[in-house]
């Protein structure tokens, strides 16, 4: 399982993404190799591609979110 801090909410585009739950919130992407640039806490860029159906989880902790992801979701 994937895991990453940051200080900034993410946008998901619609043409990529759904949102298929609110509590938690779960964003699913809806096409291959959907990528997200996303800055972590540390200020490090990173980019993660993932596979038609992956899903992302955030959780809303303290000023910034939590995200995670399986492994297989992932390209």
């Amino acid at each position: 399982m994937g895991l990453l801090y940051t200080k900034f909410y993410l946008d998901f585009d619609e043409h990529y993404w759904k949102q298929v739950s609110h509590n938690p919130i779960i964003f699913q992407s809806i096409q291959d190799d959907t990528y997200l640039e996303i800055e972590d806490v540390s200020h490090k860029l990173c980019k993660l591609h993932f596979k038609n159906g992956g899903k992302l989880n955030m959780f809303r902790v303290t000023g910034r979110f939590r995200l995670t992801w399986n492994d297989d979701d992932v390209i």
